[in-house]
């Protein structure tokens, strides 16, 4: 391709864009809030994910050991503990460690743990934590036959259910994000498809002057590439912008809430929202001068 074929396209797409000024203003507008719209999922879904992942990672086993077990056989249940597949980390939590811990966690309370020190009612345990969420049931029924295994607590109930939501926010997250690129890819074609109808004699006069398909086809691929990028160059600043002013005043106000915030994954997301906007950009201007160059 030589460069004054190469500068003819671009300037033949460029012309398009300005002669069509508002079929082109449409299409920039309606890749910026397709991709918008798909941008503030992805963030969504994101940060579903990782309010999700947090909840997965505090579910904990409670393993309570019978009264009298000698240090010996706690030293043997450790090990075995740690050898079970699916077991990620095991901790030992004495007695006298458990009851230091529930009085840190009564606060201004403690008081009423007066006099418990010499005759601690609490026994011995395991906290452990699986490698996968899904499999905390699993383990917990098989550690209640381990011997000198008096309770086993893990929250049985919530966390089936807890577990029944992640996996619905996870599916229908993916479900969303699939819907809106297919939507946006649909839009931007439907959107091309009118500018290509208005200048359909056009397509047709080069075709009888012999233009080959490429040379008809490439300046409006360039001008879907262009316009998916103004778009998604406008959709990826307002994310960006608009996500971080929102993290700084939720982090102001709600501190405790665990929001995405490393700024490499939001490059990644804008970064992901310019790409897609080139190629839907092209796609949606493949499909739609096919039909206009079958003269």
């Amino acid at each position: 391709m030589s460069l004054n074929t190469l500068g003819y396209y671009w300037r033949e797409a460029f012309l398009s864009i300005f002669r069509n000024g508002w079929l082109s203003l449409a299409s920039v507008g309606t890749v910026t809030i397709s991709l918008l719209i798909l941008g503030i999922s992805v963030l969504l879904v994101m940060n579903a994910q990782a309010f999700t992942k947090s909840l997965e990672s505090g579910v904990e086993i409670r393993v309570f050991l019978e009264n009298g077990a000698t240090r010996e056989e706690i030293r043997d249940m450790e090990k075995e503990l740690k050898k079970t597949p699916g077991v990620a980390t095991v901790e030992f939590v004495s007695r006298d460690e458990a009851l230091e811990e529930m009085r840190e966690n009564l606060g201004d309370r403690k008081d009423i743990l007066e006099g418990l020190e010499e005759d601690n009612p609490l026994p011995d345990a395991f906290k452990i934590k699986a490698e996968k969420a899904n499999d905390v049931p699993a383990l917990a029924s098989q550690m209640e036959k381990l011997e000198k295994v008096d309770q086993v607590n893990y929250g049985r109930g919530i966390v089936e259910k807890l577990l029944a939501v992640i996996k619905w926010v996870r599916l229908a997250g993916g479900g969303l994000m699939v819907i809106l690129g297919v939507a946006a890819l649909l839009l931007i074609s439907t959107t091309i498809r009118l500018s290509l109808f208005a200048r359909r004699r056009e397509i047709g006069i080069m075709k009888f002057l012999g233009a080959t398909n490429w040379f008809v086809r490439f300046p409006f691929l360039l001008e879907g590439m262009i316009l998916g990028f103004v778009g998604a160059a406008i959709a990826s600043s307002v994310v960006y912008l608009g996500y971080v002013s929102l993290v700084n005043r939720l982090d102001e106000v709600l501190p405790f809430v665990t929001l995405v915030t490393d700024r490499q994954i939001l490059l990644t997301v804008t970064g992901g929202l310019m790409g897609i906007g080139i190629v839907v950009g092209a796609l949606g201007s493949a499909f739609s001068v096919r039909k206009y160059i079958q003269v």
